[in-house]
C-alpha cells in the first residue's frame, strides 16, 4: 500500500555509505518527553511552561534524529502528533529530517507514512488511559479504551497497527517507563528508552534533558540496526474495532458514525476490512464524541 497518507511523490532517496536507502519516521507526541509531568505544560494556555516543554520536544526530537542517522538513515520525517500538532519548533528542528505539522490531518499522528519507509520512532510517547503513567490517556480524554480484535491498546498500538498496515515496523518508543512496558509487551524487539518513571500520573523522577537525550540517541542508533528484525505488526482480518467512552452521551455521539453498533452504554464496535479503515473510524467516532 503506497502512498495513503499524503506523503509528497517524486522525492529523492539518498543512499547511505553501504549504497542503501534508510527511510525512517518518528512520530513525536509531548506526554512522554523528559521533565513534562503537568498538563499546564501540555498546551499554550500555560505560555511560559509550554514553551519550555516545546524545546524539550524539539530537543528528544532532535536526539532521535540523530541516532538515526548515526544508525545509517538517509532519510529522516518527523511528524508532530501532539494537540494541535503545532508544537516542534522548526527553527530549532536538525536540519536533515523533514517535518509534518499543524492540524487536522487525514491521519493524524500518523500522516506521511507510506510503504517506502523502513521503520518507525515514536518519542514522547505515554501510557494508555488507566494505567499509572505520566499524563496516562488514549487519543482523547473522552476514550476509556481502544480495543482492536479484542485487545485494549493505547496510543502505541494504535499507531503501530497503522504502520503494519504499511509494512513498516516500529523499531524504537520514548516515553515513561509505563509506556516502554506497553511497547515490549506488544512489540517483540522494539528498543525502549525510559527517560521518566511515573510517582502518580502528574508526578515523575526524571532524567535530566541531557541524559536523556543521550539515552534517546544511542537507543535510536540501535534501533536502526533492528530493520529487518523487527516485524510489523498486522492485525488480523476483518478488523474488529470497539471504543470504550468515558460518558453515554459521548457514545452516542459517536453512533452518529455509520457502521457502529452500540455494545452497552458506553461502548461501540465497528468492523472493518482493514485496519486503516478502522483507524479512520475510531479517529471520525471520537471527533464526534467531542462534540458532546
Amino acid at each position: 500500500m503506497t502512498n495513503p497518507s499524503g506523503v509528497p511523490k517524486g522525492r529523492h532517496l539518498d543512499v547511505n555509505e553501504r549504497g542503501c536507502s534508510v527511510r525512517i519516521y518518528i512520530s513525536a507526541d509531548m506526554e512522554g518527553v523528559s521533565g513534562v509531568v503537568s498538563w499546564d505544560q501540555t498546551g499554550p494556555e500555560c505560555h511560559a511552561e509550554y514553551e519550555r516543554a516545546r524545546l524539550l520536544m524539539t530537543q528528544e526530537v532532535n536526539a532521535a534524529i540523530e541516532g538515526a542517522f548515526k544508525g545509517g538513515a538517509t532519510y529522516v520525517l518527523v511528524n508532530d502528533s501532539h494537540g494541535n500538532m503545532r508544537n516542534i519548533l522548526i527553527e530549532h528542528l536538525d536540519p536533515r529530517a523533514d517535518l509534518i505539522t499543524g492540524s487536522p490531518k487525514p491521519y493524524g499522528m500518523m500522516q506521511g507514512l507510506d510503504s517506502t519507509f523502513h521503520g518507525c520512532m515514536f518519542v514522547g510517547y505515554h501510557a494508555m488511559a488507566g494505567v499509572e503513567g505520566v499524563l496516562s490517556h488514549t487519543y482523547a480524554g473522552s476514550v476509556l479504551e481502544y480495543i482492536i480484535n479484542g485487545q485494549v491498546m493505547g496510543e502505541t498500538g494504535m499507531n503501530a497497527y497503522f504502520a503494519g498496515e504499511m509494512g513498516v515496523p516500529v523499531l524504537f518508543v520514548s516515553g515513561d517507563a509505563a509506556v516502554a512496558r506497553e511497547a515490549e509487551s506488544l512489540i517483540p524487539h522494539v528498543r525502549t528508552a525510559q527517560v521518566k518513571e511515573a510517582m502518580g500520573r502528574a508526578a515523575a523522577w526524571c532524567m535530566p534533558p541531557q541524559r536523556a537525550r543521550a539515552l534517546i540517541e544511542e537507543t535510536a542508533r540501535q534501533a536502526v540496526s533492528l530493520i529487518g528484525t523487527v516485524k510489523p505488526l498486522i492485525a488480523s482480518r476483518p478488523v474488529e474495532l470497539a471504543l470504550r467512552f468515558a460518558t453515554a452521551g459521548q457514545a452516542s455521539a459517536a453512533n452518529l458514525m455509520p457502521g457502529t453498533v452500540r455494545l452497552d452504554g458506553l461502548t461501540l464496535g465497528f468492523t472493518a476490512q482493514n485496519y486503516t479503515d478502522a483507524f479512520r473510524a475510531a479517529r471520525a467516532m471520537i471527533s464526534l464524541a467531542a462534540r458532546t
